[in-house]
């Protein structure tokens, strides 16, 4: 099975075993299931975006005087 080696400066590796340790995981498992999930949140994402394109405009023609957060005057931060 293919490993990895991965760096860490001291500190970095002590909230990296606090972290593994709060989950009751061995670092080698933490950073092996952190790696996982990161990997699929990014698939979900990807799915997210790509589903909500192919309704986009389902839903400007079922709200039409819905503007989008960027397009409003201010900008998202409107929203």
């Amino acid at each position: 099975m293919p490993s990895l080696n991965v760096s860490f400066t001291d500190e970095e590796l002590e909230g990296v075993r606090a972290a593994a340790a709060a989950e009751g995981k061995s670092l080698k498992q933490y950073l092996h299931d952190l790696g996982v999930r990161e990997m699929q949140r990014s698939q979900f994402v990807a799915g997210a975006r790509q589903w909500a394109d192919r309704l986009r405009g389902e839903f400007d023609d079922a709200f039409p005087d819905e503007v989008p957060p960027t397009e409003r005057p201010g900008g998202a931060a409107a929203a």
